[in-house]
């Protein structure tokens, strides 16, 4: 390995069947003093270091794809693991690495070691997703799987450092993380917990990236293709049990087609699980126990039940429901819903329905399904949110060419592909300069006499040819003005741009 101890990716250890270890500070201490030390070494800026790195990244995820799948399974009770594990991995963490391997040959200012906190929804996407970016920008990153997805997080401690330049530690929680002093945190979660990462990261100046759950609302219009709108926001709502941050969190209907579309979503259901989900080998499961409690007593203080709403706790499931007549005080309203529950509600008119969405928090996601693109393009420009989606859903969230992330309550940065490089880099200005032509720059200087003025007028008649130059000058002249009386500011509005 280039960087024999140096430390490049730290994977949190889950030790499976076992209480987590308990990891004291110390220990903390010392594995970011060895990261740091590692980035010191210069190794990880490296092209051919980070292109090497990128390249065994991909290669785990080809070589261990059933791992994967198992370990997916074992978590969050996807049977249809392979499925997931597939879109993850070749929609999303593949093209990020292709993409990245390009912008490898951008100069840039790496952060230095930034700790990236994935999250039980999509621990591979929300772990190695963003840990493409922070390679390929040269840094040294320390990953943190969530400690409910302990499978999976198992399954990165133990393949990682047969990849990767890495050093492997016992289970660290992220607030031990986070009373320590990394150059930048990137956390995907709640915004409960979001706050805490932000609250922290400010104590010690780190910046963030946030993307974090919300209320993501869906429209439906009465101009639209009421089976096709169906079938995609049924998929991206019950897609992994509804543990999602990007899936429909509720639906905005024209009240003209609210009993069409209850029905279309009824038959949808039937259709992707059958006449009993819970028999149905392409139903997912609750991650645990305090998630599927939350979420029973939201829906049955909510709304009325249009279809499902079984929930055996036991085997930590939750039939796919359907709620309406629901209103917006209600508990599913009013908090973040990790699960296989729709709430519909309906609106009279389409200015309704974006007063409505604009007197919530900002969303991650809006959707909009209309084949009236002035409806489109209204709820675009209308409302605020991390991203946009007409006539599907959560498809955004996947494509690497378009920058991911929130705005307001729901985060703030972006990343995939060339945005994740961003994200874990820095652009830093640098102006190089000889110590030549002191004749023209020497005018900043005092004492400032009334021949300056002539001087600074013939410098502002140079060619447009001499473009840098004139910069540079323009640079001496606003200097100059700011500590003269003889020459007013507005002539500056004169100067060739």
């Amino acid at each position: 390995m280039p960087c024999g101890e140096d430390l490049v990716v730290l994977c949190c250890r889950t030790r499976l069947g076992e209480p987590c270890l308990k990891t004291y500070p110390l220990e903390c201490v010392d594995l970011l003093k060895r990261a740091k030390a590692a980035f010191q070494t210069g190794c990880t800026t490296k092209e051919s270091f980070r292109l090497a790195q990128l390249e065994a990244l991909v290669r785990m995820l080809g070589e261990h794809e059933c791992d994967f799948v198992d370990a997916l399974g074992r978590d969050l009770h996807k049977v249809w693991g392979k499925v997931t594990a597939l879109c993850d991995q070749h929609a999303v963490v593949f093209p990020c690495c292709s993409t990245t391997l390009d912008d490898c040959l951008v100069v840039s200012e790496p952060l230095g070691v930034v700790l990236i906190m994935g999250t039980w929804c999509s621990p591979v996407l929300f772990c190695l997703g963003p840990l493409v970016g922070a390679i390929a920008a040269g840094n040294c990153a320390v990953i943190s799987p969530s400690e409910h997805t302990s499978h999976t997080a198992e399954l990165l401690h133990r393949l990682v450092p047969s990849y990767l330049d890495s050093v492997s530690g016992y289970k660290i929680t992220g607030k031990i993380y986070l009373e320590l002093k990394f150059d930048h945190v990137f956390f995907v979660g709640n915004r409960e917990e979001g706050s805490r990462v932000a609250q922290a990261a400010a104590r010690t100046f780190t910046p963030v990236t946030l993307i974090l759950g919300g209320k993501n609302p869906c429209y439906v219009d009465q101009q639209c293709d009421i089976t096709a709108t169906a079938q995609r926001i049924a998929w991206a709502r019950f897609h992994n049990a509804g543990q999602s941050v990007v899936a429909p969190d509720y639906v905005l209907c024209h009240v003209d087609v609210k009993t069409r579309l209850v029905r279309a979503l009824k038959c949808c259901l039937m259709q992707f699980y059958g006449s009993d989900p819970r028999e149905s080998r392409s139903f997912g499961r609750m991650v645990n126990l305090e998630i599927i409690n939350r979420t029973r007593d939201m829906l049955w203080r909510s709304g009325k039940v249009a279809v499902g709403g079984q929930v055996i706790e036991a085997e930590k499931y939750i039939a796919p429901t359907i709620l309406t007549e629901v209103v917006e005080t209600d508990p599913i309203m009013q908090h973040d819903v990790f699960g296989p529950v729709l709430p519909v509600l309906t609106v009279n008119t389409l200015d309704e329905a974006i007063t409505f969405i604009n007197k919530q928090e900002k969303p991650l996601c809006v959707y909009a399904y209309s084949s009236n693109s002035k409806v489109i393009s209204r709820l675009m420009s209308e409302t605020s949110s991390g991203s946009f989606c007409s006539n599907d859903s959560v498809l955004q969230s996947v494509m690497v060419g378009l920058p991911f992330g929130g705005v307001g309550a729901s985060g703030m940065g972006s990343y995939h592909g060339r945005y994740s490089f961003d994200a874990f880099s820095h652009r830093k200005s640098c102006l190089l300069r000889g110590t030549r032509f002191e004749c023209v720059t020497y005018l900043r200087y005092p004492p400032y006499e009334d021949r300056n003025l002539s001087l600074m007028t013939w410098a502002s008649t140079l060619s447009q040819k001499s473009q840098g130059w004139c910069q540079i000058l323009l640079v001496v002249i606003q200097v100059f003005c700011r500590f003269s009386l003889l020459c007013p500011l507005s002539w500056l509005h004169i100067w060739p741009q």
